[in-house]
């Protein structure tokens, strides 16, 4: 099989990024000086400059464990040709859409995930809040895709694509895409909904490049015009310190595990449950502030 030479997308696009941020802050602080915060922009830029240093070493595993179960268990061998490039757009961002659910439903992955989500802003430097933790343990999502027979270099360079697509729909200077865009794609009305606080936009539209996975399994929630998105968590961190942003989830989550008073089973449930769960029965979860929000709704 001839294997074609590409180069590493990610890197040729970090020009593009920051030249973008200073863009689109000039607008946004133009428009709104409270809307943009020079600070929170730096943390998130900080947090995307420790991913890409902690990638050196995370992605050596990562490409061990792609290439042994692409050379020793891959069921066929798909070639570099369109429709193969076709395949894997799919079956990449299904893969990402099942792995971004996870991220919001488990503390474990949510500990990594969180960094994501924890500015109060909104904008093209938000997309580089990137975790420090969660490369050593997210590609276990996509291990199907060597096994069906995509070559190391396909899965990586889609990755890469995909990267690339969820840039873009971090902003709110687009307000919406065309009608037949929306319906398919992921943009940034779709994606503002996944950062918002607010109980009818927690944990919705977890698409990576295409909102139909969401559609299908249940998770889309469309912006509503009334319902202006809150960002942030539903209790926020309140730092910009990069150390905190990276670790404090860690730290909360290692300390419900170890100082709770409760059994084996329910420490280890800490892991597993989502965010919010708590082992005396006090747990508040999205699925609760989401219902309680509709009920509201019902009483107005």
């Amino acid at each position: 099989m001839q294997i074609p030479e590409i180069p590493n997308l990610i890197l040729y696009a970090i020009p593009f990024f920051f030249v973008s941020v200073l863009i689109e802050g000039y607008i946004v602080f133009k428009k709104n000086k409270g809307a943009f915060v020079l600070k929170d922009s730096i943390t998130s830029i900080t947090m995307g400059i420790g991913n890409l240093l902690i990638g050196l070493t995370s992605n050596i595993l990562v490409v061990f464990v792609i290439t042994y179960l692409y050379e020793n268990f891959r069921l066929t061998d798909i070639p570099f040709d369109w429709w193969a490039w076709l395949f894997i757009l799919f079956a990449d961002d299904i893969s990402y859409y099942w792995f971004h659910r996870f991220s919001h439903t488990t503390r474990f992955l949510w500990a990594s995930h969180v960094i994501h989500h924890s500015s109060e802003k909104y904008n093209l430097s938000t997309a580089l809040r990137q975790t420090w933790t969660g490369n050593f343990f997210s590609f276990i999502f996509f291990l199907a895709l060597p096994i069906i027979g995509f070559h190391p270099l396909m899965i990586f360079t889609q990755m890469s694509v995909s990267l690339l697509y969820q840039y873009w729909i971090h902003t709110e200077l687009i307000h919406k895409m065309p009608k037949w865009f929306e319906a398919i794609f992921n943009t940034p009305s779709h994606h503002r909904v996944h950062h918002g606080t607010n109980p009818i936009y927690l944990d919705r539209n977890h698409a990576g490049i295409f909102i139909i996975w969401d559609k299908l399994f249940g998770t889309f929630q469309a912006e509503l015009p009334e319902e202006k998105v809150v960002y942030g968590l539903v209790s926020n961190i309140n730092t910009y310190n990069p150390l905190r942003v990276a670790f404090q989830e860690w730290y909360n989550l290692l300390k419900d595990v170890f100082s709770s008073k409760t059994s084996l089973l329910n420490r280890f449930n800490y892991f597993l449950k989502p965010p919010g769960w708590k082992h005396d029965g006090t747990s508040v979860l999205s699925d609760d502030l989401r219902r309680e929000w509709h009920a509201k709704q019902k009483r107005l």
